[in-house]
């Protein structure tokens, strides 16, 4: 078995352990900024692609599990962050190369060759939740909830998910997890759906899903990757073209007064009023 080494490198939002399970074959990516919200900084974005990015040539490791705190699996995306905050100062192109922060985490970890499992505690929103659904696996716990607000800050949601959200639970339950952005859904309503695969008891979520990477890490590791690849393949066929424009829908958007009035009544937690422009 594999000797199992904690991995700092990443910066100080992910770890990496790696030597888990049957023949040391589950790594654990951890997410955790301490805060108990664990919102998706720029910074927490490129350390998170990273992680994903640091098993490419690894042939040790069949399974990852990616867990936020005990809290939280991720607010989404941070908007109170200072660099994020600059986007509203950058030009055309500066925002369109700044935007592929959040396509290129989600690619990454939906391109992986090992199998991914996202254990989620607490509440999964927005940006968590597009991150969530480019894995392979969901194990929730049954007090956490999810939410996609994107559409009620005056944005569109982005990062390819809808495609992805559209393979698991249908158009009419996208059309509902999206449009209606205030809206939670609990825990019992998203594995009904089938926008999770399992339920835990509350603090659970990664025990659960360790029991299932250690079913996963136990078969034939290249089969399971060769299956993971031709199941993808097959069903993301199309999902480039369905979601080419997204960087760009979510940069006009940004540009509206809608967006604008969304992100300050949230900073300024009252209700907002859109007026279609």
């Amino acid at each position: 078995m594999r000797k199992t080494t904690w991995e700092r490198a990443l910066g100080e939002f992910v770890t990496i352990e790696r030597g888990l399970g049957p023949e040391g074959r589950i790594a654990v990516v951890r997410f955790d900024r301490g805060d108990g919200i664990n919102a998706l900084s720029p910074e927490a974005m490129r350390q998170l692609t990273d992680a994903a990015r640091s098993f490419e040539d690894d042939g040790g490791t069949s399974v990852v599990v990616l867990t936020g705190s005990a809290k939280a699996f991720s607010a989404g995306f941070d908007l109170k962050d200072p660099e994020g905050r600059r986007r509203a100062e950058m030009d055309l192109g500066a925002l369109r190369r700044h935007l592929k922060l959040g396509p290129r985490l989600t690619r990454a970890w939906q391109e992986m060759e090992q199998i991914t499992i996202a254990a989620i505690e607490g509440f999964c929103v927005g940006g968590g939740v597009a991150l969530a659904v480019a894995l392979d696996f969901r194990v929730m716990a049954r007090n956490a909830h999810l939410r996609v607000p994107e559409i009620g800050l005056g944005m569109n949601m982005s990062w390819q998910s809808v495609p992805r959200m559209l393979h698991l639970i249908g158009p009419a339950r996208t059309k509902q997890a999206v449009i209606l952005a205030n809206d939670k859904i609990g825990a019992d309503e998203a594995y009904a759906w089938g926008l999770v695969e399992h339920l835990a008891e509350p603090g659970q979520a990664f025990a659960v899903s360790m029991a299932l990477a250690e079913k996963i890490a136990a078969q034939p590791p290249m089969s399971v990757a060769m299956t993971k690849l031709t199941v993808n393949r097959l069903a993301h066929a199309l999902d480039d073209l369905a979601s080419h424009m997204d960087l760009d829908q979510f940069a006009l958007a940004g540009m509206s007064d809608d967006h604008k009035e969304g992100v300050a009544a949230f900073l300024q937690r009252r209700k907002p009023t859109f007026h279609g422009r």
